[in-house]
C-alpha cells in the first residue's frame, strides 16, 4: 500500500515538473519579445496552449513565473562551467566549454537576450543569484585557471578576464544576432560560418595561452 502511494506521489510529481517547464519554454519565448512588464500572461497561455488559471495553478504571478525563467536560464548556462576542473587538460577543458557556450547560444538565442535585458536593468531578479551561486562558481574556476597557470600549463592570464572574453564573445551570438545577419548575411545557423566563429575563438582565447 505505502509503496503505491509513493508510485503515485512520484508521479504527480513527475507531471507537475513536465508542465512547469512547458510553462517556463513558453514564457521564455514572450518575455525575451516583450520583457516583463510588457508580457501578457495570455500571451503566455496562448504560446504554452494552456489557460492562464493552469498557469496560475503553477506559478502565483507573472513575476515568479519570470525569475522562474531567469534561473532556468541561468541554471542552463553554469552546467558546461561547472565541468572544469584543475585535472582537465587546459586546452581541452577551454574549448569544450567554449563550444558548450556557441552551442547554448545557437540553441537559445531568446534566453540569452532576455538574460542580457535583465542585466541592463540592473538584474532587479537575479541579484542574489549573482552574488551568491554565480559568484562562488566564477571564483571557483578563476583558482581552476589559476592553477594551470601556476603549473605552467598555459600564459599568465587574469582568469576573471578569460571567463568574461568567452562570454562576451559567445553570448554575443545572440544577443546581437540581428547586427551580425545585418552585415554577415549569416548567423550560427549556418554551419560554415558558426565552425569559423567557433575556430577564431579558439584561435584567439585558447591557442594564444598555450605554452
Amino acid at each position: 500500500m505505502r509503496e503505491d502511494v509513493l508510485k503515485k506521489e512520484m508521479e504527480t510529481s513527475s507531471k507537475v515538473l513536465k508542465k512547469k517547464k512547458h510553462i517556463i519554454k513558453a514564457a521564455l519565448i514572450v518575455f525575451s519579445q516583450e520583457g516583463l512588464n510588457g508580457a501578457r500572461m495570455e500571451k503566455i497561455a496562448e504560446e504554452a496552449d494552456i489557460s492562464k488559471s493552469n498557469i496560475f495553478y503553477y506559478f502565483d504571478s507573472k513575476e515568479t513565473l519570470y525569475i522562474a525563467v531567469l534561473e532556468t536560464v541561468l541554471s542552463e548556462w553554469l552546467s558546461p562551467l561547472n565541468e572544469m576542473s584543475a585535472n582537465q587538460d587546459p586546452r581541452e577543458a577551454l574549448i569544450t566549454y567554449i563550444e558548450e557556450k556557441y552551442k547554448t547560444s545557437k540553441k537559445s538565442p531568446a534566453a540569452s537576450r532576455l538574460y542580457a535585458l535583465e542585466i541592463i536593468q540592473g538584474a532587479p531578479h537575479l541579484m542574489t543569484l549573482l552574488k551568491g551561486p554565480l559568484k562562488s562558481l566564477v571564483r571557483e574556476k578563476v583558482a581552476v585557471i589559476d592553477g594551470w597557470i601556476a603549473d605552467n600549463k598555459i600564459k599568465s592570464v587574469s582568469a576573471i578576464h578569460l571567463i568574461f572574453h568567452i562570454w562576451a564573445v559567445t553570448q554575443h551570438y545572440s544577443d546581437f544576432s540581428t547586427q551580425i545577419e545585418a552585415v554577415c548575411n549569416h548567423s550560427l545557423k549556418n554551419k560554415k560560418f558558426a565552425t569559423s566563429a567557433l575556430d577564431t575563438s579558439i584561435q584567439l582565447l585558447v591557442d594564444s595561452l598555450i605554452v
